[in-house]
């Protein structure tokens, strides 16, 4: 039975979304000139020798105790992400984050339903707040509601099922192999899109708007600065949230992705001096106050 640690698994989740939160603020200016598929393609490139390091510094070990596990988890976290970052080329990124942030309550839903895990109903009612908290921050527009916006709802119920896997399945492997069977999925993933798009080429158009349709473009020096950190700070906040998966249960770890906006939020105030409104502000209030009734109840 592998141990539980509720505080470090809030601790280790949220430094991975403020480190996550950061480097997501500047994908849009990788996506100006490049394309997804190039993006992590690359990104993996970059991301494995460091991964290849940590295991030789002995933070843990490469090999998997299970493949089939850390490959059906990879699988499903990878699916989920490529959903994700497809989504941003034909929709607002505030949609595409609020069908991907129904993970927490895919993750209850799946726990509770199939695999009898016993949550309470303050922590199912703090969950569901936290999510509305979600909501009054993004504020997605329902008047332009489409058939697309269930692509990153799928990524959510994709990356729910990753976020169980890895407790269910992987509690005994190391972060180091489960980091790098990620990022090689996300890699394989991509490798087979630039595929597609040098065998079928697209016309995309210019700027963020051609990120999915793009193939390979000659990368510049702006491209790799941000690809290299966009990999370090992938392999530290990935490795966080592995080690959070893997010390709490899965629907109290993924609660605390919620505070991923307030961080993005944060962040973007620092960086661009964009600010809050009201909403927002009640939004983010909500997020970590639901945060901080879960962390109580799950001790």
């Amino acid at each position: 039975m592998t141990e539980t640690r509720p505080l470090a698994a809030a601790a280790a989740m949220l430094g991975a979304m403020l480190i996550i939160g950061f480097i997501d603020n500047f994908v849009v200016v990788i996506a100006e000139r490049h394309g997804l598929w190039q993006f992590q393609f690359l990104r993996t490139v970059l991301t494995i020798p460091m991964v290849v390091a940590m295991a030789l510094l002995g933070v843990g070990v490469l090999r998997p105790v299970s493949w089939r596990a850390v490959a059906a988890r990879s699988l499903f976290l990878s699916a989920a992400m490529m959903l994700y970052f497809g989504s941003l080329a034909f929709m607002p990124i505030e949609e595409a984050v609020a069908g991907l942030f129904t993970s927490p309550i895919w993750v209850m839903i799946i726990s509770v339903l199939f695999l009898g895990e016993r949550v309470g109903p303050i922590r199912i009612g703090a969950a569901l707040a936290g999510f509305v908290g979600v909501i009054l921050v993004l504020r997605p527009d329902a008047g332009a509601l489409s058939p697309g916006v269930l692509v990153p709802v799928l990524a959510g119920f994709l990356y729910a099922n990753g976020a169980i896997a890895t407790r269910r399945w992987c509690g005994n492997e190391s972060s180091v192999s489960l980091l790098a069977g990620n990022f090689l999925a996300m890699g394989l993933w991509a490798g087979l899109g630039l595929l597609a798009m040098t065998v079928f080429p697209q016309v995309a158009v210019s700027g963020p708007e051609g990120f999915l349709a793009r193939g390979w473009v000659a990368p510049d020096a702006t491209f790799w600065f941000w690809t290299f950190v966009q990999a370090l700070g992938s392999v530290a906040g990935v490795w966080l949230i592995v080690r959070a998966y893997q010390l709490g249960e899965a629907s109290f770890s993924a609660s605390f992705e919620y505070s991923l906006l307030v961080f993005v939020a944060v962040w973007a105030w620092i960086l661009r001096g964009e600010t809050l409104d009201l909403y927002a502000a009640v939004g983010i209030g909500v997020i970590v106050t639901s945060g901080a009734v879960i962390a109580i109840r799950g001790r």
